[in-house]
């Protein structure tokens, strides 16, 4: 099993945060040269405690299917992810929120941190496959996510996904 975190400071109040790491909308902004969509069961909104979202992306030149329930939620400090159908044997993403130090100017700031873990989808050859290119693929995917939050937060465009 793969384990990765990030961590990703956002001059942008806890909130904000929190609200847009749980917008289907913001995490289709991300995934948009993937191809990605949210059908089915919440497809749009903010993405709550027992909630379930079906996504189809292509990776890898695959057309893929992943169905993903929220299993845990404390607003606004956390959310967990959970993969109950798709092309990972397993696959976890927990998201922490804290307020952290203000910037110089007192405006507040947000850690945002995500540890994410999966098992890649073949035993044989899957941890070579999780070692050599899914590690990096997926920690380029939580990076590009990442940046796509803190970009939308920190600008008035947050209010087009927040109500």
């Amino acid at each position: 099993m793969v384990q990765l975190r990030e961590v990703t400071v956002i001059a942008a109040p806890l909130e904000r945060v929190f609200d847009l790491a749980r917008s289907i909308e913001v995490h289709l902004l991300d995934n948009i040269h993937f191809g990605e969509q949210a059908t089915a069961d919440t497809p749009t909104g903010l993405h709550g405690m027992g909630e379930q979202v079906t996504w189809h992306a292509r990776h890898f030149f695959v057309r893929q299917t992943l169905v993903s329930l929220i299993t845990a939620f404390d607003s606004p400090r956390y959310f967990q992810d959970t993969m109950l159908r798709g092309a990972f044997r397993s696959m976890q993403h927990d998201h922490f929120f804290r307020k952290v130090q203000p910037a110089d100017d007192g405006s507040p700031r947000t850690e945002m941190t995500d540890e994410f873990r999966f098992a890649a989808p073949i035993l044989e050859g899957g941890l070579l496959a999780e070692f050599f290119v899914l590690r990096r693929y997926m920690r380029n995917l939580l990076r590009e996510r990442n940046a796509v939050i803190k970009r939308v937060a920190e600008s008035d465009e947050w209010r087009r996904y927040v109500p």
